[in-house]
């Protein structure tokens, strides 16, 4: 016989209301409570077997008890009207009675160390009780981290700036990308070149003696930058004169400046982006730099952990990037022309291949030296690499018949201890006397590539002394005007050591370059810098890419206000 199924009378809601009609309730269901609600709303309980024969067992005291109970009851309590309220509704009389609070003051620093009473978290520092401190809310400290969480806890996270950066070329859709190689990959190369035996093919131009006056300044008695009007030439390494005609006579491979060469010997500590133009020609590789671009100006704490940044606000900012930049390029330049004597010279074996017999204005002390380097891997690879370098000032030997050692300038400038993008840098003319380590080694930490392509420059040179001027601001809010506070005097191998710069790493990545190119058809390549990332990329671009670009004005405003 098949189950059969009777469907039970329906009593239709005659007064057009959701729910059972209050004048057509069926009989069986007269006695039990009805709490209307809407259909936006979320239902609660929609049945409580608790209160199937009027009584509540009361038994349950326990932690979790009271948690579910505390959780259904807030829920439950949204869109229950009165009326039907009272039969969903849940009492904490028996609950509540049973707890009791163990404290309300807060505990002294010290006292009753590692005891946890009461119920919830244990005590750190105040009570944990229900109402206390370090119950349901935490500590004041811990209040607002996430579990496990250490530190300020997100303290101003929305104030940080966005820190990405544009590239320093525009990328253009006809360059098509060659290589891409990352800088853990660059930092395993490694070539070994011997410093002792480089040829200097020829000496050009003239320096003037260092003014040892600069060793005995302290911030104490410091020396206002003066301006001078002087001379010196970048020029790019495809528009020497020398290098050109060293390039006819096949004296080399590859040709480059030692600003160029050193920048990629220590491309690996960069941040900012910069790029190279290469050009395969001949046979031969010549590294060339962009007229004002990154390689003719100087950064400032690119390597702090929150370098300073240009924003829509500080855009014109006398602590932007680009005018800390400015601000250094011409520190530098003015500190070289002041910390020499032009009454005592020494001329190398030619004049300055720049200058003309038409030219007035007095140039600056510059020596030119122009070097080759031997990169072979063994005795029959021939790979040689000619270098212009430079020196800036000579030291008079003991006795007229005594060598003259050459010197490097270089600069540290300090613009604003307080300043955003200051690396957390000491107050120079407070610290540098009683904390000059703690000075020098926030430098190297904020300006490790910076500092590091000085010792390499000094080395490719040959320069026996190299001496960095700390210059600071007269007045931290304007910068126009400066004073240099002291100077500090090393080697060029003993500062290589101290910033544990690998030089053999250096030639592997500028040897592992050249190849690259020289093993790719003739033409023009770009070598760019990823402005975000620790990455490099080859371009083969057109022979018209990046020719005729305007080299940008400096601001004259320095020199006006001085």
């Amino acid at each position: 016989m098949s189950p059969s199924f009777v469907l039970p009378p329906i009593h239709d809601n005659k007064d057009g209301s959701w729910g059972p009609s209050s004048t057509s309730v069926p009989t069986q269901f007269q006695d039990i409570p009805y709490s209307p609600y809407s259909k936006s709303e979320k239902l609660g309980r929609f049945a409580d077997w608790t209160e199937g024969d009027g009584s509540r067992s009361l038994a349950a005291t326990g932690g979790a008890a009271r948690s579910a109970n505390r959780a259904g009851a807030g829920r439950g309590r949204a869109g229950v009207e009165a009326g039907g309220a009272n039969a969903f509704a849940y009492f904490h009389v028996e609950d509540e009675s049973s707890f009791s609070l163990v404290d309300s003051k807060a505990t002294a620093p010290g006292a009753r160390r590692g005891v946890n009473r009461g119920r919830g978290l244990p005590r750190q520092g105040g009570p944990s009780g229900r109402g206390g401190a370090g119950g349901r809310y935490g500590t004041q400290a811990n209040r607002g981290r996430r579990p496990g969480a250490t530190g300020r806890g997100g303290w101003k996270e929305w104030e940080k700036v966005n820190r990405s950066r544009e590239s320093s070329v525009p990328i253009q859709p006809d360059w098509s990308m060659l290589e891409e190689i990352d800088f853990p990959r660059l930092a395993k190369l490694r070539l070994d070149v011997d410093l002792e035996e480089p040829k200097t093919v020829g000496t050009f131009g003239q320096v003037f003696a260092y003014d040892r006056t600069f060793d005995r300044i302290t911030p104490k008695t410091e020396r206002p930058l003066n301006i001078l009007d002087r001379v010196r030439y970048n020029t790019t390494t495809s528009d020497d004169p020398i290098i050109q005609d060293l390039a006819s006579k096949g004296v080399a491979k590859a040709y480059a400046t030692d600003t160029i060469l050193s920048w990629l010997m220590c491309c690996t500590r960069s941040v900012y982006p910069w790029d190279v133009i290469i050009t395969h020609e001949g046979g031969k590789v010549f590294f060339d730099k962009r007229d004002g671009g990154p390689f003719d100006f100087i950064t400032v704490n690119e390597n702090a952990a929150d370098p300073p940044m240009e924003t829509d606000k500080e855009k014109d900012s006398i602590n932007s990037p680009g005018s800390l930049s400015l601000e250094a390029t011409f520190i530098d330049q003015h500190f070289s022309f002041q910390a020499v004597e032009e009454k005592t010279s020494f001329k190398f074996q030619r004049p300055n291949p720049f200058t003309s017999p038409e030219d007035r204005e007095p140039l600056a002390s510059c020596g030119y030296r122009y070097r080759v380097f031997d990169l072979g891997i063994d005795e029959e690879d021939e790979f040689t690499i000619a270098v212009r370098t430079q020196v800036e000032a000579f030291i008079p030997g003991a006795n007229p018949k005594a060598a003259p050692q050459l010197v490097a300038l270089r600069t540290l400038n300090e613009f604003d201890s307080k300043a955003p993008g200051a690396g957390g840098a000491p107050e120079w003319r407070s610290k540098l006397d009683t904390q000059r380590g703690a000075v020098v080694a926030t430098e190297w930490k904020n300006n490790s590539f910076k500092l590091s392509k000085y010792a390499v420059q000094s080395v490719l040179a040959g320069a026996d002394v190299i001496k960095i001027g700390y210059v600071s601001r007269v007045n931290p809010r304007e910068n126009s005007r400066h004073a240099t506070l002291t100077t500090a005097t090393m080697r060029p191998s003993d500062f290589v050591s101290q910033l544990n710069v690998s030089l053999s790493n250096g030639w592997g990545i500028v040897r592992m370059i050249a190849d690259k190119v020289l093993g790719m058809p003739e033409g023009k390549y770009l070598l760019i810098k990823d402005p975000n990332k620790s990455i490099i990329r080859l371009y083969s671009v057109p022979a018209t890419a990046l020719v005729g670009e305007e080299e940008p004005e400096i601001p004259e405003e320095d020199e006006g206000a001085e």
